[in-house]
């Protein structure tokens, strides 16, 4: 696996592949890799004939209370991680070559509508952050599909409107959420969890359980809604949000899949246990 922190190197690298007719794969992280991180690779690596990562912590998604400076880098077990699951090409940019004017005074990238609700509504400015430096990326590696996991769900949502819009010639390929074998979501933030905590975790997969099955027994999204909070709440957590949704995040309404009607529908938590934020979604039909 090459290792690249100079644009010109990675254009150049890119390039001899373009021209030899391979087809480009693109991972973007932030790093702290875990297993659902390297089965991202591994799909990559089945659409494509050089698979690129990135790792960057973008200062400009994080809020004024969200500390990027402790957010947590592991450098060498994440190039190990990503050499083991078949990656070509580690790409690691620092802030001065993403942001060549400064963070503060960067070209932003803001996606309307679907960033203006749930994830959006309580960290203000997050998806900014985000469309700014996946264009940047899409930018600098120009690839021709990328891979990005369902559990952000939302994030994922942003990415395919941009493309969209934008008219990225990218394919995005949305890879299915990993878990635990209790069904926690792997994630970077659960090494948080106390000891104590991370029993108790296992609720918001319960509960999306749950929430589907409401969903399909007919009861209304406001009952099930009601339900899941009075749920959460009683297993210790404080609740952002627990909604279902439509798959483009819009409200179901009656005619679409409301009580004995048929809809695509998605399940969507966000929840705080102790210091540990925790998202979490479940995909299903009523």
């Amino acid at each position: 696996m090459l290792t690249v922190d100079q644009l010109g190197a990675l254009r150049s690298t890119l390039e001899t592949w373009r021209l030899a007719g391979q087809r480009i794969a693109f991972v973007p992280t932030m790093g702290n890799l875990h297993a659902g991180h390297h089965s991202l690779i591994r799909l990559a690596r089945e659409r494509a004939d050089r698979v690129v990562a990135s790792v960057f912590v973008n200062p400009t998604q994080f809020g004024p209370n969200e500390d990027y400076g402790r957010y947590p880098r592991t450098p060498e077990a994440d190039a190990e991680g990503l050499r083991a699951s078949g990656c070509d090409l580690l790409w690691l940019p620092s802030v001065e070559t993403m942001y060549p004017f400064g963070a503060e005074h960067t070209v932003q990238v803001r996606v309307p509508q679907v960033t203006e609700t749930l994830e959006g509504a309580h960290r203000p400015g997050h998806f900014d952050g985000v469309a700014t430096v996946v264009a940047r990326l899409f930018n600098q590696v120009r690839p021709d599909v990328a891979v990005f996991g369902r559990k952000d769900y939302q994030q994922l949502a942003v990415i395919r409107y941009m493309v969209r819009d934008l008219a990225f010639p990218i394919e995005i390929v949305g890879a299915d959420t990993r878990r635990e074998a209790d069904g926690l979501a792997l994630s970077s933030r659960n090494q948080y969890l106390s000891e104590s905590e991370r029993p108790q975790a296992v609720a918001i997969h319960a509960c999306l359980q749950w929430m589907r099955e409401a969903s399909q027994a007919g009861q209304s999204r406001e009952a099930v809604e009601a339900g899941a909070l009075e749920r959460l709440s009683a297993a210790g957590f404080a609740v952002d949000y627990a909604v279902v949704r439509r798959p483009d995040l819009g409200l179901p309404v009656l005619g679409e899949g409301g009580a004995g009607e048929s809809g695509a529908r998605v399940a969507l938590i966000a929840a705080r246990l102790g210091r540990t934020r925790l998202i979490d979604n479940l995909e299903f039909e009523t």
